[in-house]
C-alpha cells in the first residue's frame, strides 16, 4: 500500500505541476479550513508545535523552499546561493521584496532573523542553527553563513522555522505580543487570532510572486474533534480539513461533494521520552517499553491498518531508510517483563504520561495503556490540548512521557537532532544522549554524498535503537478533504497543507 499510494502522489503532483500556467490564471474566494489544533505562537521562532505549520505557512516565506512530492531544495527568498568552501554558505536575497508592514526583506532583515533565531532566550529553534558560526551581511542583498563544520543539511533547515522572515520592525517594536501579531512576507497577511476559535488572513496584494496568492483570503477555524471537523466541511461551513482518520476515509467517499486526498508523510505518532529523569533514566525501562509495544496491533487498532508500523523515525519510502532496523524491536512482553525486573522493578512500573483531550488521541492512550499493563507497566496519563500538552512535556519537563506525534522536516538530520540532540526543545531532558550519538549526528551532516549521508543514518539510526530514546508507533498517511469548489490543492511529504496555489471556483 505504502508503495502505491507514493506513486499515485507523485503522479498527482506531476499532474499539477504541468498545470501550473492555466491555474495561474484563476484568482478568488476566502478558504475556509477546519484546523486541529489551536497553535502554539505565530512566530516562528518561539512556536513548539508542529501543528503551527499550516498557520505559519500563509505568512512566512522562507529562505528556501521546496519540492512538494520529494522535498528536494528549491530557491525561495534566496533566489540562489553558492559554497565556495565547505565551511561557507552564501545566500543571494530575492531584491524588491517587502514585509506586510511595508519594510524591506534585504541581507540586513536575514541577518537578524538568523541571529535572533540562534541567540534570542525565547528561540526554540537555535538547534536548528547550532553548526552556525556567525551570520554576516556581505551586500545589500547577500548573506553568508560561515559554519563551525560542513552541515549539507543547513540547506532544507532554511525551508523550515529558521528560514522563515519576520519583519525585524515588528519583532524590535511588538516584544513577545509578536507571537500574536506576526509580520512576514507570505502570500497572507496576518488579520486576527481568537484563541480556540480562529486565525484570520487577508491576500497579501504586493507579494513577490506574479499573480499569486490567488485566495482573497484565509480562515483557519481550530476544530480539536476530528469528526466534527469533517461534519463542518460536509455541511459546507468550511471548505477543506487535514489529518482525517482512516476510519473518517468512508465518510468522504459518501459525500458527493467532496474529493479525497491522500499520499505519504513522515509523520510520526511517537511516545516521547524524558530520558534525563527517573525511571527513564535507566537504559533497561526504555528498551523494556519497545518490546512491550505490539506496533502491528497498535496500528490496526487505532488506524484500521491504514499505515506504516514504525521502528525508527523515518518511513520505508524515505531516502534514508535503513531496511536491516524494521525488527530491531520484536513485540516480547516477557522480555520487557525481565528488563523491568533487572532494572528493579520486578513489581511492575507506573509512569505518568502526557495526552491529548481528542477522541482520536484519547484512543491511543487506552491501546497503549492495555498493551503495556500486559508487560507490568501501568500509565497514568494528564491530558490537555495539543499547545497545552506540548508546552507541559517539552517546556516545563511534566511526565515521563508524551504520546503525540512527530511531524517531520525537510531534512532528516534536522528530525535527529531535534529528537535527541542535546539542548533541543523536543528532548524533554535537554541533555545529551550519548557522546557517539552526538558524534554521528555531526557525521550525518558532514557530506553532500547521499550515498555518505545514507551509511552515516545507518548508524545513527541503529545508536538511536541501541539506547531507546523514544517509542515510535506508526507512519501516519495523510488524508484529507475538501469541497469541489476547492482547486489546485497539492499535498506534500511532510503531510504539513500550504495553500500556495488554490481557489475556490465559484
Amino acid at each position: 500500500m505504502p508503495t502505491f499510494r507514493r506513486r499515485d502522489f507523485l503522479a498527482s503532483a506531476a499532474g499539477l505541476a504541468l498545470a501550473g500556467p492555466a491555474l495561474a490564471q484563476k484568482k478568488g474566494g476566502v478558504l475556509k479550513v477546519s484546523a486541529n489544533a489551536n497553535p502554539s505562537s505565530l512566530d516562528p521562532a518561539t512556536g513548539g508545535s508542529g501543528s503551527d505549520h499550516s498557520y505559519l505557512y500563509p505568512i512566512f516565506d522562507t529562505l528556501i523552499d521546496f519540492e512538494p512530492a520529494t522535498l528536494k531544495a528549491l530557491p525561495g527568498l534566496a533566489e540562489s546561493w553558492s559554497n565556495p568552501d565547505p565551511t561557507t554558505l552564501v545566500l543571494n536575497i530575492r531584491a524588491g521584496v517587502t514585509f506586510h508592514d511595508g519594510t524591506p526583506l534585504d541581507a540586513a532583515a536575514v541577518k537578524f532573523n538568523l541571529d535572533r533565531a540562534r541567540s534570542d532566550p525565547r528561540s526554540n529553534i537555535k538547534g536548528d542553527l547550532a553548526t552556525v558560526d556567525s551570520v554576516e551581511a556581505s551586500g545589500p542583498q547577500q548573506v553568508t553563513l560561515k559554519l563551525k563544520q560542513p552541515d549539507s543539511a543547513l540547506l532544507l533547515i532554511l525551508s523550515d522555522r529558521a528560514g522563515m522572515m519576520s519583519s525585524p520592525k515588528a519583532v524590535q517594536e511588538l516584544g513577545k505580543d509578536y507571537d500574536r501579531k506576526p509580520v512576514g512576507a507570505g502570500p497572507m497577511k496576518f488579520v486576527s487570532w481568537n484563541d480556540n476559535e480562529k486565525v484570520t488572513y487577508a491576500r497579501h496584494d504586493r507579494y513577490w510572486k506574479p499573480g499569486q496568492p490567488l485566495l482573497d483570503g484565509l480562515e483557519m477555524n481550530v476544530i480539536p474533534e476530528i469528526n466534527t471537523a469533517l461534519r463542518a466541511v460536509v455541511a459546507g461551513q468550511n471548505d477543506f480539513v487535514y489529518f482525517l482518520s482512516p476510519q473518517q476515509k468512508p465518510l468522504v467517499e459518501r459525500a458527493k461533494n467532496l474529493t479525497a486526498v491522500s499520499g505519504p508523510t513522515l509523520y510520526c505518532v511517537i511516545v516521547f521520552l524524558n530520558f534525563a529523569k527517573p525511571p527513564l533514566d535507566n537504559l533497561k525501562v526504555r528498551q523494556a517499553l519497545n518490546y512491550a509495544t505490539d506496533r502491528e496491533s497498535f496500528a490496526k487498532a487505532t488506524m484500521a491498518g491504514l499505515s506504516e508500523v514504525a521502528t525508527t523515525v523515518l518511513p520505508k519510502a524515505h531516502w534514508a531508510y535503513d531496511p536491516a532496523l524494521a525488527d530491531f524491536y520484536r513485540y516480547d512482553p516477557d522480555k520487557a517483563k525481565a528488563l523491568l525486573a533487572e532494572a528493579g522493578h520486578k513489581d511492575g512500573l507506573e509512569l505518568h504520561l502526557i495526552g491529548y483531550t481528542d477522541q482520536r488521541q484519547q484512543q491511543r492512550q487506552e491501546v497503549l495503556q492495555e498493551m503495556w499493563r500486559k508487560a507490568g507497566v501501568k500509565l497514568r496519563f494528564s491530558t490537555f490540548n495539543i499547545p497545552e500538552g506540548s508546552a507541559a512535556f517539552f517546556s516545563k519537563a511534566e511526565g515521563n512521557g508524551l504520546v503525540s506525534q512527530w511531524t517531520g522536516r525537510p531534512d532528516p538530520s534536522l528530525t535527529f537532532t531535534l529528537l535527541y540532540g542535546k539542548g533541543s526543545y523536543f528532548n524533554a531532558g535537554r541533555q545529551e544522549a550519548t557522546p557517539e550519538i552526538a558524534k554521528s549526528l555531526a557525521e550525518s551532516r558532514a557530506s553532500a554524498d547521499i550515498e555518505a549521508r545514507k551509511k552515516a543514518f545507518s548508524v545513527l539510526q541503529k545508536q538511536v535503537l541501541e539506547q531507546a530514546l523514544s517509542v515510535p508507533l506508526l507512519f501516519q498517511f495523510e488524508l484529507d478533504a475538501h469541497n469541489n469548489r476547492v482547486k489546485g490543492f497539492q499535498p506534500n511529504l511532510l503531510g504539513k497543507p500550504r495553500f500556495n496555489g488554490v481557489w475556490l471556483d465559484g
